[in-house]
């Protein structure tokens, strides 16, 4: 541990002070980080495996058969969940207004002469909606379509500016669209990554002559959630990527927030010196709430299982080991696995058959997000979130009752007779 304290600190000076073994400080600093890691992680696979009676040389053999076959599945994983929730957006998308606004003197504004017409065909007038004293009422700020009666049909964005062009030397080979959107433009494009000065790398699509024809979003931290024909997509979330991302892209152009760092590095001290974990601390800081209140939830669960079984063995005098192995079998840990890995996996089967370009899957989730509309109130509505809080809160008495042997408790070993 003094070591690791030792490396962290030269690691912080070395790049604080932009030496030139700024690059050597922070390998040093990674290769005790990741050995620290380890070290740890493999101390509670030891715990594990002496709870469950399974023998270290079994365990390195099971780790060993675990991570090759994660590396081999986990990628193709990742890029068809990624495909599933591309949405290739052109240069302008219409949403259609639901507010009956009817702009005066709409024969005054300029004509809408774009190339890229909107689903209704017709004559349209452009008319910008700006915040002000001379805002309509019922319309955001924004430009918007106008049709010969002076009503609003359609509110315009632009996802990326006109006239936007690459050497097709900077190109890659030519792609067809992936997804449900390959079916309505079956044409090859190129790809371009185009990269700006402290952004992150933003991919587009590129006809033959170099013209930016959509922008591609992608299915993992991706922006957009609704396709051009307005079905919605579900995007993936990736905090804890996008937080590396901005630490080696700090590190790499030697624009770190170090002033952030090191009082993130002070909060963890204070947190271990006051008894409380700062790592849980720390990811709960990264992780969006979405992701953190089922955590906590959980815990909180575990926090009234675990005193009841504790309250349970009260009379076993066990020790405080002996009392964490025992909450550590609860039946409750297993269903837990249990939720988070059939979430998972529900989750992915979901998402590839979501993002399948074969017309009849794209009818069939289409017929089922009809149905869910019409007849299931936890789909969307007013109340929708408030009546989804509904299998969750059953989820969580199941969670509760099992880890309390209630319900699917284990069924007692026969004494053996002699």
């Amino acid at each position: 541990m003094a070591t690791l304290l030792l490396t962290c600190l030269i690691f912080l000076v070395v790049g604080w002070t932009g030496s030139t073994f700024y690059v050597t400080a922070l390998s040093i600093g990674g290769i005790v980080c990741i050995a620290s890691s380890n070290g740890g992680t493999t101390s509670q696979d030891l715990k594990t495996g002496f709870l469950v009676g399974a023998t270290p040389s079994s365990q390195q053999i099971a780790i060993l058969i675990g991570a090759f076959a994660s590396a081999l599945i986990l990628g193709p994983i990742l890029l068809i969940l990624n495909d599933a929730g591309t949405i290739y957006m052109p240069r302008l998308t219409f949403d259609e207004t639901k507010a009956a606004v009817t702009v005066p003197n709409s024969a005054s504004l300029p004509t809408f002469a774009d190339p890229i017409k909107p689903p209704q065909a017709g004559n349209y007038r452009v008319y910008k909606n700006e915040a002000g004293a001379t805002a309509l009422a019922g319309l955001d700020p924004g430009q918007y379509l106008v049709d010969d009666s002076g009503k609003v049909k359609y509110r315009v964005s632009e996802n990326f500016p006109a006239g936007l062009k690459v050497d097709l030397a900077q190109t890659g080979q030519p792609e067809k669209l992936k997804g449900p959107q390959a079916n309505q433009d079956p044409a090859l494009y190129r790809s371009w990554h185009k990269t700006s000065e402290g952004e992150s790398a933003v991919r587009y699509l590129v006809n033959d002559r170099g013209e930016a024809v959509y922008l591609a979003d992608p299915g993992i931290n991706g922006v957009h959630k609704t396709r051009p024909d307005g079905q919605s997509v579900t995007k993936y979330d990736a905090p804890k990527a996008t937080l590396m991302s901005y630490i080696i892209k700090g590190i790499l152009n030697r624009q770190l927030p170090w002033g952030l760092v090191l009082l993130g590095v002070m909060i963890s001290i204070v947190l271990e010196m006051s008894g409380i974990p700062s790592l849980a601390f720390a990811v709960g800081v990264y992780l969006p709430l979405s992701s953190s209140s089922p955590i906590f939830i959980g815990g909180m669960i575990r926090w009234l299982v675990d005193k009841y079984l504790r309250k349970k063995l009260k009379d076993k005098k066990l020790s405080e080991d002996e009392l964490v192995a025992e909450t550590d079998k609860s039946p409750g840990v297993l269903m837990a696995s249990g939720y988070i890995a059939g979430g998972a996996l529900a989750a992915i089967v979901i998402a590839i058959l979501q993002g399948v370009p074969k017309q009849g899957l794209i009818n069939l989730n289409r017929g089922i997000e009809d149905w869910a509309n019409l007849r299931n109130p936890m789909f969307k509505g007013d109340y929708s979130d408030l009546l989804s809080m509904i299998p969750f809160l059953v989820l969580m008495v199941l969670l509760y009752l099992v880890g309390r042997e209630v319900i699917l408790r284990n069924k007692p070993e026969p004494s053996s007779r002699r």
